[in-house]
């Protein structure tokens, strides 16, 4: 499922980022990596995506949100 569908609160772990190179730089910068654990902070369906990610919270574009895949 794409992480932009995740309800508030929820954790997840990321499995994959359906996207280019450039985009897979980004959230691996970020920590965003394969295996990693995220907890759902503010997903209003609109405006920006929240997540925490090893005690940091990153905001994300919905865009970006629809390319990552959880489960």
């Amino acid at each position: 499922m794409s992480l932009s569908a995740v309800v508030e609160g929820a954790i997840v772990r990321l499995v994959r980022v359906n996207a280019g190179c450039g985009l897979r730089s980004r959230l691996t910068a970020m920590g965003l990596v394969p295996g990693a654990e995220l907890q759902v902070v503010r997903n209003g369906g609109r405006g920006p995506f929240i997540v925490a990610v090893k005690g940091t919270r990153l905001m994300l574009g919905r865009g970006m949100a629809e390319h990552i895949v959880v489960r």
